[in-house]
């Protein structure tokens, strides 16, 4: 196929807090082994890129959830009930989202939309398109880190319940311990009435999950090396983008695929005035992403209060959207 255009890198990228990036970099170059947050992926060219990444042939992901979410939108309408507020973590683009939208709004059962993400920019320009999409539906957007603390926005006086939405699997990204915490940071906003439909990659082929991270196109690649360019334009960093290379790793202890960015030569990399020596073959992890049995997300959630209502997967059973509620949660 041909593989889709690439952004361009932005002259200035100020959405997510120098402060806070600078020093979880430096934090995390200075461990062994060294690491940066995937969250840091996502300034406006790290979101396009994986706008990019999730319209490959190799990436499958994306097409078997929105799949999934077009064969069962009714029955997922149904299960979040009237006057809900859809509260989105990791919005992006929110174009899966709108499958649900659609079927949401069709039948005026949605009091509010509220996209988060950490890309600013990106957000805005989202909610300006979702608004002229969905007239009459409040888009209320939040730039936010969702893995911290954060304000929901006013909502409608009519709201019945929040219903957080994270699609994509993006739990992965977190070990088991941080799982736990997140579910329980998300029982939190979502409240005593609340629920969280998610989406949960499954353990599967793993020539399916290499091709998925290592696309032939090199997009991936240009994903994961765009941290190192924003290191160097928010961080006066010196990273030699010819001399990082992306490596793939798999492992089933617990099953996961990770994504390093490997030094191809001694080096020494600079940011914020901090010197890091690299000799060749060292690494940067820069992301997990855990996959789960069927019933993997189930345990950790009970721990966190949330119970399972429902699950819907595709024939393959490569992907899954699952519905947690809190144990006392009202019939909806």
């Amino acid at each position: 196929m041909t593989p889709p255009s690439l952004p361009e890198e932005p002259e200035l990228e100020t959405d997510a807090p120098a402060s806070a990036f600078g020093r979880d970099v430096l934090a995390g170059l200075a461990e062994r082994p060294r690491a940066i947050p995937a969250k840091y992926f996502y300034d406006e060219r790290g979101s396009r890129l994986f706008d990019a990444i999730t319209r490959l042939d190799a990436y499958y992901p994306t097409r078997t959830e929105r799949q999934i979410l077009l064969d069962h939108a009714d029955e997922m309408v149904e299960a979040i009930g009237k006057n809900a507020a859809l509260v989105e973590y990791g919005s992006g683009s929110s174009e899966k989202t709108r499958i649900l939208l659609d079927a949401l709004h069709a039948r005026r059962t949605l009091a509010a939309y509220v996209p988060i993400d950490i890309s600013a920019a990106f957000l805005e320009q989202t909610a300006v398109s979702l608004r002229e999409a969905y007239p009459g539906l409040p888009v209320l957007p939040v730039a936010a880190d969702y893995t911290r603390a954060f304000d929901l926005p006013e909502l409608p006086s009519e709201t019945s319940r929040v219903v957080v939405f994270f699609p994509g699997s993006t739990v992965g990204n977190f070990t088991q311990p941080e799982a736990r915490d997140f579910l329980r940071h998300v029982a939190e906003v979502a409240g005593p009435d609340g629920a969280l439909l998610i989406g949960v990659d499954q353990w599967k082929d793993e020539d399916v999950l290499r091709r998925a991270y290592d696309d032939p196109e090199g997009v991936t690649a240009e994903f994961n090396l765009n941290v190192l360019r924003r290191i160097n334009r928010e961080l006066d960093g010196d990273a030699d983008l010819d001399a990082w290379a992306h490596e793939v790793r798999l492992d089933d202890d617990p099953p996961r695929v990770e994504m390093h960015l490997r030094s191809l030569v001694d080096q020494t990399l600079t940011v914020l005035g901090e010197r890091f020596r690299f000799e060749a073959g060292e690494s940067i992890h820069t992301e997990d992403s855990h996959k789960f049995g069927p019933d993997g997300l189930a345990s950790l959630a009970e721990d966190a209060g949330l119970v399972r209502r429902r699950r819907w997967t595709d024939p393959r059973g490569w992907f899954a959207v699952e519905l947690y509620e809190t144990a006392d949660a009202r019939p909806h």
